[in-house]
């Protein structure tokens, strides 16, 4: 099934709409990339295959165990962000059902995001890596990463539940690819800009990034306005009833979600290899500094941007389930290429066909999962099922990941052996699903 029907135009307004939702999904993204990138550089700073003050100075742990602390986030979000697609659902305030959880957790995640390199900055070089002489630097890091990691999990089911909740199903993948567009910006912006604060003084990226989420988040509470509520579902009070949700679906349809959860899944853990080190492949392989292996990384971002919209006619025209597979075999086919030839030139070509790939695979499976709902009223609930996948990959992912380059003697190369092939698992779970396309058409939001 393809993308069809009279309601399948964005007017003007939902374009206005789709950019507005996504500065929230930028702000989001710019901090995640942010800490993505250069939380692992701190942790590892001053250890093997670091010099103590080539760039930064930092805990000197190892691969493995940064991998660990680099799913922390995942853990923690993968007991809230699940649940609170439900408690949205059955929120009822002034505000709406998701804003007051933005307003109420965005700025706190923003604050305690601005103190993550607090820790680092009171290192000596002399003691650089030395973690037993660390202890105070390196709690202050610590706790300031789970508080922010926390306050992420408690608002960004919400804010993504907002896209179903604005557009109907024929609108979802362009609003996404829209909404995803203000992502890939936050991406670029988060590599390149913040390659160069890095570069200037290794606290100002976390401070330009949680700068960017205050203001966002006085946008998206200003300029956003929530649909009227619908009345509770039946069975919504009390406990939230996912596992009763999950019952009332259709046989044929339970499958299809389960196998998109398993295809989020896989693919999910293959891309946190790229997106967790890949800034140490580039420092310990490519010998490039920091700030330009940040540059490097935005080249996917970029591509990202440019085929967000075309992702979305592609899945138009040829239905979601084909574009999707598309994606997982252009983007795996890339990071062979770099395993094979790990030169910057193959690096950097590969990255834009991965971005490429990337769209097809991320403006669309999003949607897949809300469309498999048969109630339009339980969209926070089916946003959570997605963070159910993603969250439970970014917490296996790394530590996987970390432990495979251990096993390998520290090659980072062999990120873009693990990331195909989990990919390849997503491509053989996604056959089997039946369902996910786009609705009929619904009255425009």
């Amino acid at each position: 099934m393809t993308e069809t029907g009279n309601d399948s135009r964005m007017s003007g307004a939902n374009y206005k709409k789709a950019l507005l939702l996504g500065f929230g999904l930028f702000a989001a993204q710019l901090m995640w990339m942010l800490y993505n990138n250069y939380m692992p550089l701190f942790l590892q700073a001053g250890g093997q295959g670091f010099s103590s003050g080539t760039f930064t100075l930092g805990f000197g742990l190892s691969a493995t165990l940064t991998g660990f602390i680099m799913t922390l986030d995942n853990i923690a979000a993968f007991f809230i962000q699940p649940l609170m697609g439900p408690v949205s659902d059955r929120t009822r305030t002034r505000l709406g059902r998701r804003m007051p959880w933005i307003l109420a957790f965005a700025p706190l995640s923003a604050l305690a995001f601005a103190a993550i390199p607090l820790g680092p900055l009171m290192i000596s070089p002399g003691l650089s890596g030395n973690l037993a002489a660390l202890k105070g630097p390196f709690a202050i890091t610590m706790v300031s990463a789970i508080v922010m990691v926390l306050c992420m999990a408690l608002w960004r089911t919400p804010m993504f539940a907002l896209m179903p909740d604005l557009f109907p199903s024929p609108l979802r993948s362009k609003a996404n690819a829209l909404i995803n567009i203000m992502s890939g910006i936050g991406g670029i912006i988060a590599f390149a800009a913040g390659g160069m604060l890095f570069g200037m003084f290794a606290a100002l990226p976390f401070w330009f990034g949680a700068a960017v989420t205050l203001a966002a988040t006085g946008v998206l509470v200003l300029s956003i306005r929530e649909p009227a509520l619908p009345a509770e579902a039946p069975g919504a009070k009390g406990v939230p009833g996912v596992l009763a949700r999950l019952r009332a679906l259709p046989p044929a349809r339970r499958k299809s979600l389960a196998l998109l959860v398993l295809t989020v899944f896989c693919y999910m853990v293959g891309y946190m290899a790229i997106e967790t080190f890949f800034s140490s492949f580039a420092v310990t392989a490519l010998g490039l500094k920091p700030s330009l292996a940040a540059v490097l990384l935005a080249i996917s971002y970029v591509s990202f941007l440019a085929f967000a919209l075309p992702a979305a006619a592609v899945a138009k025209r040829f239905g979601r389930k084909r574009t999707v597979a598309a994606g997982l075999a252009i983007f795996g086919l890339g990071l062979l290429a770099i395993w094979l030839f790990p030169t910057l030139p193959v690096v950097a070509a590969m990255l834009f066909l991965g971005g490429f790939g990337w769209a097809l695979v991320n403006i669309n499976c999003f949607p897949m999962i809300l469309d498999t709902s048969t109630d339009e009223s339980l969209s926070g609930t089916f946003s959570g099922l997605y963070f159910i996948a993603t969250t439970l990959a970014g917490t296996l992912g790394p530590i996987l990941n970390g432990r495979i380059i251990d096993l390998a003697g520290r090659d980072y190369r062999v990120i873009f052996l693990v990331c195909p092939a989990f990919f390849a698992l997503s491509f053989l779970a996604l056959q089997g699903v039946r369902s996910g396309e786009v609705k009929a058409a619904e009255p425009a939001a």
